[in-house]
């Protein structure tokens, strides 16, 4: 579902003469349907750049980077869009959200772009608000004004709120205490038995034991200096 062959990239810092930095060197993995792989390593090895890149945030100095049929790395805007509705999930560390939004229409909004009823949408965006002890009381506000737990968890929410193909996700267990730990780690399983690839960045040991069949050092992909 997720193949990275021979990825490489590099930035250019424009404040230093434009040096160019590169950060990243035949980069290659591949993560198969019901898989979960975990990228490990150092502050600074290149964990977030990977998965930016898979998303398509960050551009590709060379190699490819297959999502399905999409080639990440030389897809054009609408179809990077395109993939982000439909295929590709992406739970980060910090809620972007447009103020003033319910957290419950923040949620469904992955499905109201799928064309999906909005009161169908809704629905499942509560039952999953209410499955990581959310309190309904704030489902009608907007998530902007709540702790970094909760925003954490409408994060999560909202990431698996559509059966995603490929998901990516950074530190999905941070911040949560134990009971909604559980609930993430069953969330992650029940999306690998439905087929999901996943790549994550998972600093909690236990939690990546537990749902991740590969771990990878991006080491490995780190230039060494001459």
């Amino acid at each position: 579902m997720i193949r990275i062959s021979d990825l490489s990239k590099t930035f250019t810092l424009h404040n230093q003469g434009s040096a160019v930095i590169e950060v990243m060197r035949g980069a290659n993995l591949e993560v198969a349907p019901g898989e979960c792989v975990a990228l490990v390593g150092a502050s600074g090895a290149g964990k977030s750049t990977l998965m930016r890149m898979i998303y398509g945030n960050y551009l590709a100095a060379s190699g490819s980077i297959m999502v399905g049929d999409l080639d990440v790395a030389r897809a054009a805007p609408r179809e990077i869009l395109a993939l982000r509705r439909e295929v590709l999930g992406y739970v980060s560390q910090f809620l972007r959200v447009v103020p003033r939004v319910p957290t419950v229409d923040v949620v469904a909004e992955p499905l109201r772009t799928l064309g999906v009823e909005e009161e169908v949408a809704r629905d499942r965006a509560r039952a999953l608000l209410g499955r990581l002890n959310i309190p309904q009381t704030l489902w009608s506000l907007s998530p902007t004004t709540f702790s970094g737990g909760e925003q954490q968890r409408v994060n999560i929410a909202r990431g698996f709120v559509h059966a995603y193909p490929a998901l990516l996700l950074d530190e999905p267990t941070a911040s949560l205490d134990a009971i909604n730990r559980e609930v993430v780690l069953s969330l992650i399983e029940e999306a690998k038995a439905r087929g999901a690839a996943i790549v994550g960045i998972f600093h909690d040991v236990e939690a990546r034991n537990r749902v991740c069949d590969r771990v990878i050092d991006v080491a490995r992909f780190t230039p060494v200096a001459a």
